[in-house]
């Protein structure tokens, strides 16, 4: 299949949020294109969008729409011709997607951990402190550390967080050190253990997004893919798809590449971590892993953990 030819008079226009962290990613995906494509400058240009999930910030996420609120402006404007492909934080695509769109490649994965802002540990942080934030599973894995800790509704982009806690809306938050290290910010906060704050599937991701139609960029896509970020977070998609996960469902999912085979670990948590199950599994790339986890997981839950993920 031939690739595309783009000129400054048809430049390949990539569609991103607004947000200068999600300005940083796609401004990594030009790069990425120009270089392995051999592009001039004004051959690519991005189109960014104000996306809803930025203009409403006063209640979580789950409450007013989902993932959706991050990604439907890109979405249409690829539908509409507006751009040609889109940039997305894969943790914020959302699970079940029309087939009609298709993420064809993701950048090299930058690091997963979550780190704390506003203390330099949780045991530094007093007795029944303020912890800002709007994610589920965030909630769950800071009650079962800590559970005097109270947790308030905390959104916006990271310098708005920041900005909570600079001004004692809350005692502390947690930011994904991926964002924080693409905003120049390595320095910023104080790295949380996998084993107590195992991420958000796709933590750390950027994937690029097309048509299923314009097949004539599956192989100028190709070339900037990674394929272990790919695979591993192909990986945790299907967990989160298999189990059941939404916006509402407290759930942690990591997977990594080793040769031809897959490690994948995941867990499942009530709301407030009471009850946390988890698991891990070792199997070859396109084997039922993700599927068998997730069905080993809800076979060992409670009712009422079980329910979460049935709603």
């Amino acid at each position: 299949m031939t690739c595309p030819i783009f000129t400054a008079e048809r430049p390949l226009r990539i569609g991103t949020r607004r947000s200068p962290l999600a300005l940083a990613q796609a401004e990594m995906a030009m790069a990425a294109v120009k270089l392995l494509h051999n592009l001039p400058d004004d051959a690519v240009k991005l189109v960014p969008m104000l996306a809803t999930g930025d203009k409403i910030q006063d209640r979580p996420l789950a409450d007013i729409g989902g993932k959706a609120l991050w990604t439907k402006e890109l979405e249409r404007a690829l539908i509409d011709d507006q751009i040609d492909i889109a940039v997305h934080s894969m943790k914020d695509v959302e699970t079940w997607r029309p087939d009609i769109f298709v993420i064809s490649a993701m950048l090299p994965r930058a690091d997963v951990h979550d780190r704390l802002i506003g203390a330099a540990s949780l045991g530094d942080l007093k007795q029944g402190a303020r912890v800002g934030t709007s994610s589920p599973r965030r909630a769950a894995q800071l009650q079962r550390a800590r559970p005097d800790l109270q947790i308030v509704p905390l959104r916006g982009n990271v310098a708005t967080r920041l900005a909570h806690i600079d001004t004692g809306d809350a005692d502390a938050t947690l930011l994904a050190a991926a964002g924080l290290d693409r905003l120049g910010m390595a320095d910023v906060g104080a790295e949380l253990s996998l084993d107590a704050f195992l991420p958000a599937a796709s933590q750390g991701a950027v994937g690029i997004d097309r048509l299923a139609s314009r097949d004539d960029l599956f192989p100028f896509l190709e070339a900037i893919n990674d394929a272990d970020t790919f695979a591993a977070v192909h990986a945790e998609r299907a967990f989160l798809a298999a189990v059941g996960g939404n916006c509402h469902s407290p759930v942690a999912a990591l997977a990594r590449v080793e040769g031809t085979q897959i490690r994948l670990r995941a867990e499942i948590f009530t709301a407030d971590g009471s009850e946390l199950q988890s698991g891990e599994c070792l199997y070859a790339m396109g084997g039922e892993g993700p599927a068998q986890l997730a069905q080993e997981l809800l076979g060992k839950a409670s009712a009422d953990l079980r329910g979460i993920f049935a709603s």
